[in-house]
């Protein structure tokens, strides 16, 4: 099985998390393993645990890592790294020296046409990440009313055509059902007319697209109870990374970073802390590290990743 995946940021996330050769990891977005690899390569009896909802990439990082390091320990685990709490818990795993989370799509979902995922091409509405969950892009299209798609457009996708792409949507349905990726893409450039398209050349359905995936996954309202639970997994000393692709996803990271690192709630004019609550991370960037000209060059789609991290105190 073929499951091509270019890491992003990966000297950083490997310099990030500091790794200890005999330490516990984490990796919640396993993919093809890209980052793994090279956590787990550097590993002397230490142990790697890799989380992700989708069955071909559990498959394809078993088959890559069975026989990449025999002095350390490897194991994948199909679900969510929402769940990561509950998923280490049934493996014995209370305790982590580091987490690494790359929330992006991976190549690999991106490039197999059938996925849905891609504007660029014809292929049935899906964007699921589990193809085992029953909603996908195709139920949110037809079934969903026109407020609520709206919504996610306008809050998902900082999209602003929502209401009138949501409108057209509606409107084409009642005609035939909407299928493919390619009717949803038509929609999308009649809904906006062409004098208000983005000046940066961008494709006019990409606002859309992203909005419509994070819908059907759930990938933002999770997210930052899931940070602070893999926070409380960290022993002292351990480190958690975390890469985003769009400003939703990485003002959820920043904000749930500095709240940990600085959770006190006492007024501002009160001379002391009264609260009693005390820093749980320090902040290893407080600024998002981002791409090198170099990895640019070889990988376009490290353009919008930012990577946040913190250390447990």
């Amino acid at each position: 099985m073929e499951f091509h995946h270019v890491s992003v940021l990966l000297s950083e996330c490997l310099e990030g998390l500091n790794i200890r050769p005999d330490g516990t990891y984490l990796d919640c977005t396993l993919g093809g393993a890209g980052h793994s690899s090279e956590i787990f390569r550097r590993l002397d009896g230490g142990r790697l645990i890799g989380i992700d909802r989708d069955a071909d990439a559990i498959a394809a990082a078993t088959q890559r890592m069975s026989s990449l390091n025999p002095r350390a320990q490897f194991q994948a685990v199909r679900g969510n790294f929402h769940d990561a709490k509950a998923l280490l818990a049934e493996l014995g795993v209370t305790h982590l020296d580091g987490v690494l989370a790359d929330l992006g799509v991976s190549s690999h979902q991106l490039d197999v046409r059938e996925r849905g995922f891609s504007y660029h091409d014809d292929a049935p509405l899906d964007m699921r990440m589990d193809q085992s969950q029953s909603l996908s892009a195709r139920e949110i299209v037809n079934a969903w009313s026109e407020d609520e798609l709206n919504r996610i457009l306008r809050d998902y996708g900082e999209e602003k055509w929502a209401r009138q792409i949501a409108r057209v949507i509606c409107d084409r349905r009642k005609q035939a059902p909407i299928e493919t990726t390619s009717q949803l893409v038509s929609i999308i450039d009649a809904a906006i007319p062409k004098k208000f398209r983005a000046k940066d050349g961008s494709h006019p359905a990409r606002r859309s697209f992203q909005a419509l995936r994070i819908a059907v996954n759930d990938e933002l309202d999770p997210l930052e109870p899931a940070i602070r639970d893999l926070v409380d997994l960290l022993n002292p000393g351990g480190r958690i990374c975390i890469i985003t692709f769009h400003s939703l996803e990485d003002r959820i990271v920043k904000n749930t970073f500095r709240s940990l690192n600085d959770p006190c709630t006492c007024p501002k004019n009160l001379p002391v802390c009264v609260c009693g609550k005390k820093p749980v991370v320090k902040l290893i960037t407080r600024k998002p590290i981002t791409a090198t000209p170099e990895e640019l060059e070889v990988n376009p789609r490290s353009r919008s990743a930012s990577l946040r991290i913190a250390e447990k105190l």
